[in-house]
């Protein structure tokens, strides 16, 4: 395994940074009172830049480059913004993601030039009400009739379940528990039967887009079918993935952005005649901070190792995504104690770091399911 950072890697992530500060920094703070999803921002900026389809390939319209680039991309933009962080790691590797790796060449003509351009903003519906990461219960339907289906159901915590252009939805087509009775369809925006629910108001990643997804009697070709009929949830399952990298990505970002605000401050502040950093309880917390968000570093380098090289890591990756959650938690947290009273304050970037890092230890498989899937793996030996 070979992790140095390559000429190329380092020029795609200060070219990340030097746009994210310019694009995005100034409006952090707005767009997150406001929970504004600023749209204009993928699609006129990021899609030119090559972030909107970092791993697809370049026939179709992406930068053509791999996990360890992807990764990158996602660590700076979430160093200034987990909301915006967020929102390129859910249309990079779930939506466009999901097509990339089981659509056809037609669909992939179709749909991934517009996705990777930026030209179209991407959804990937998978969890309902009553449904998390227990998916084989879900309750939407698809109902074959003739060279139609029509789709029935609700789909909940939906990033860009509003502003998206395309959804790519998981849909139960055959009996209920069944591994084999669910099928992935892609739906485009303006699909009669189709419409946004409620947004959801959050505790952080304010500027992300939440919403719910409805289908009702909504009817799409078989042509939109990804794959063939039944094969809906394994493919679920390998997207999530590649998912969980992106979600240990936005947590190292989260960890990197609240520790590089830390070691800033404890440089700045002053008490009792000098800069709290000379104090060994602050220097102590910013000992372990940096210790463990390079340990989360290492175990997402791995994972993205294997993503790269087309081998399993269904385990690794639950392990990255699972440490460097609870790390951008952690890490966070130190750093609004390191603050003190400002911490607790808007008008220093720590406490938004703070109200972004718990998503980490929930999407895409909480904490506590990363669990399961490593010690099932583990000792199934």
């Amino acid at each position: 395994m070979e992790f140095a950072t390559t000429e190329n890697r380092t020029m795609i992530a200060q070219a990340v940074r030097d746009l994210c500060e310019r694009e995005v920094r100034p409006h952090v703070m707005e767009w997150d009172e406001s929970q504004h999803f600023p749209k204009e921002l993928f699609t006129d900026h990021f899609g030119p830049a090559g972030m909107m389809g970092v791993f697809v390939p370049e026939q179709y319209g992406g930068a053509g480059l791999g996990y360890f680039e992807y990764v990158d991309t996602i660590v700076e933009v979430s160093r200034i913004c987990g909301s915006i962080g967020l929102s390129v790691a859910a249309h990079n590797s779930l939506c466009t993601g999901h097509i990339n790796y089981f659509g056809s060449h037609e669909q992939k003509t179709k749909w991934l030039t517009k996705l990777a351009t930026g030209e179209w903003l991407g959804a990937w519906a998978l969890t309902e009400p009553n449904t998390g990461s227990d998916a084989m219960r879900m309750k939407c339907t698809a109902r074959k009739e003739g060279k139609e289906w029509i789709l029935n159901g609700t789909k909940c915590w939906i990033t860009h379940g509003k502003s998206s252009d395309v959804v790519v939805v998981v849909a139960r087509t055959g009996e209920l528990l069944d591994s084999k009775g669910m099928t992935t369809f892609v739906v485009e925006r303006g699909t009669p039967g189709m419409k946004a629910g409620k947004k959801e108001n959050k505790l952080g990643m304010r500027a992300s887009e939440t919403a719910e997804v409805i289908f009702e009697d909504c009817r799409v070709s078989e042509e939109n079918i990804l794959g063939k009929e039944g094969e809906g949830f394994q493919q679920a399952m390998k997207v999530l993935d590649g998912g969980r990298i992106s979600i240990a990505a936005l947590s190292l970002g989260i960890a990197k952005g609240a520790f590089d605000a830390s070691v800033k401050y404890a440089k700045e502040r002053q008490q009792f005649g000098q800069a709290i950093a000379n104090f060994q309880a602050i220097a102590f917390k910013l000992a372990d901070m940096a210790t463990r968000i390079e340990a989360s570093e290492l175990l997402i380098q791995q994972a993205s190792d294997l993503k790269n090289r087309g081998q399993k890591m269904t385990t690794e990756s639950a392990m990255a995504k699972y440490y460097a959650s609870e790390v951008a938690v952690y890490a966070s947290n130190e750093a609004v104690q390191i603050h003190g009273g400002y911490g607790y304050t808007k008008d220093f970037p720590v406490e938004k770091f703070y109200r972004d890092s718990k998503l980490c230890t929930i999407g895409e498989g909480t904490s506590e399911v990363q669990k399961l899937v490593i010690s099932r793996n583990v000792l199934r030996g």
